[in-house]
């Protein structure tokens, strides 16, 4: 297990490094940035993911849209983009069909 981290600098140069797991989410949801605007995080460092990793990216995205904020997702892992369309949230989150590993470059 590693440990999930948030790194660089709110709100356009996120990421997230480590693993988004039941034993790691906990520890993140005080750190989440909250505020207007686009957040744009970057999820290439992110290594392993289940579903409580998920719902860490659904209810951070549910308290930006409270403060007029947005998440902008890049380098999804695919296992995140699979659990999200299984969920049945890949839309939520604002996946399409081509995000695996897309870093938005």
């Amino acid at each position: 297990m590693t440990p999930a981290q948030i790194t660089g600098t709110a709100p356009q140069a996120l990421g997230i490094d480590g693993d988004l797991t039941a034993r790691t989410v906990p520890d993140l949801l005080g750190t989440l940035p909250v505020a207007a605007g686009v957040h744009r995080v970057d999820l290439t460092g992110v290594r392993q993911v289940d579903s409580a990793g998920l719902a860490l990216l659904v209810d951070w995205q549910r308290l930006l849209n409270a403060d007029q904020g947005q998440l902008e997702l890049v380098g999804v892992p695919e296992g995140l983009l699979r659990l999200a369309r299984i969920s049945s949230v890949d839309t939520l989150l604002g996946f399409q069909a081509t995000d695996a590993g897309n870093t938005g470059q």
